[in-house]
């Protein structure tokens, strides 16, 4: 829901709506104009230079070249920051340092936490923006001149397990638009309004990686880190060997190169002795994990919770423990979960409201 002009001080109108050329985001920013906000937009130009110079898929040229049209259409001024060096150092690096050490990060959470919602949103304050707006389908309420991160109307494109790393000071002062609309009548809103973007489809992959390169051959090509090694089975047994650990993801079934009978999964990697280590199904789940780099969005966190383990699994009843000096978190879900993955996300709900979250660092198998 859009905060209405009226129901705050008229000095606080002005909004920064981070504009990424696709539809989203351009809708967020014309429905900001239409409620009467002092709208400006900006784009975040994360293009990254290697020896082979290519375009981020994200807020590239061609991107910047869409939000500036969609600027023009909606007669709103428009800039573009250069947030390049910010992309490589906080989420880049990120990327491939974690995938080096056998775990799977999420970029989106690493933009969203160092860039959007940190580095923008100084840039904002700075500016002079009482609010910063994206086109993320989330949702912010407020009670009790509290603030609350929520999920929005449109389920399935529910973003909140992104934006979990967000600081609790910084939710009074951003708008989500599209908290209210699903995608189907964000693409309406659209067409019936002539917004240059309209039609343009939605990307898929990482950003920063460029098509038809894959995100093992852009971890190998910056680290080296294809180090052949051996395959083994719980006990230890040598089955076969692997090319690499970036290679292999946990979970994965297929493209082992070893005939064991019967179905055989890799149950887990270890990168300091460069082991691949597969077994049965069974060995995939657990009930327990442990999770760093926490983020509260309440003040009075609950025990009991539902958490989601990675972006497109169901939410799981689950107790969360919380060490003291609240550096980690064990968690402890009332049923096994199926191939939790350090380096993943894991995000905590009270009901619709996002209470936290952390990253993913070790999991204990229940057998």
């Amino acid at each position: 829901m859009i905060t209405k002009i009226s129901d705050k001080n008229i000095m606080n109108k002005k909004v920064l709506v981070a504009m990424s050329g696709g539809v989203d985001s351009s809708i967020a920013a014309y429905l900001l104009l239409k409620d009467g906000y002092d709208v400006v937009g900006v784009t975040m130009c994360l293009g990254v230079k290697s020896d082979n110079i290519y375009e981020s898929k994200c807020c590239g040229m061609s991107a910047i070249e869409d939000a500036k049209k969609v600027a023009r259409h909606l007669n709103i001024p428009h800039y573009v920051l250069d947030f390049s060096r910010e992309m490589e150092e906080f989420v880049i690096r990120n990327f491939v340092s974690r995938y080096s050490i056998a775990m799977t990060p999420n970029p989106c959470v690493e933009c969203n936490k160092h860039l959007k919602f940190k580095k923008l949103m100084d840039y904002a304050r700075q500016m002079g923006f009482f609010y910063l707006a994206t086109g993320h389908y989330a949702a912010i309420s407020e009670e009790n001149n509290n603030f609350f991160l929520k999920r929005p109307k449109d389920a399935k494109k529910d973003q909140t397990y992104f934006l979990y790393c967000v600081k609790k000071e910084y939710l009074k002062n951003i708008l989500f638009p599209l908290a209210d609309y699903t995608k189907n009548e964000v693409r309406e809103i659209a067409e019936k309004n002539n917004i240059p973007v309209a039609f343009k489809a939605e990307s898929q992959d990482v950003c920063f990686i460029p098509d038809g390169t894959s995100y093992k051959d852009f971890v190998i090509a910056r680290t080296g880190a294809a180090i052949e090694g051996d395959i083994v089975d719980l006990n230890g047994k040598i089955l076969g060997r692997h090319k690499g650990i970036i290679n292999y993801t946990l979970g994965q079934r297929t493209g082992l190169g070893i005939s064991a009978g019967t179905p055989i999964y890799v149950v887990k990697i270890d990168h300091e002795t460069n082991v691949v280590i597969v077994g049965g199904k069974e060995s995939l789940y657990s009930k327990e994990l442990v999770a760093g780099s926490l983020n509260f969005l309440v003040d009075n966190f609950p025990m009991e919770v539902f958490a989601k383990i990675r972006y497109g699994s169901k939410s799981a009843r689950a107790s969360v423990f919380i060490e003291e000096d609240n550096a980690r978190a064990r968690v402890v879900f009332d049923e096994p979960q199926l191939s939790i993955t350090p380096g993943q996300s894991i995000v905590f709900y009270d009901g619709d409201k996002v209470v936290g979250g952390g990253i993913i660092e070790k999991f204990f198998p229940t057998k």
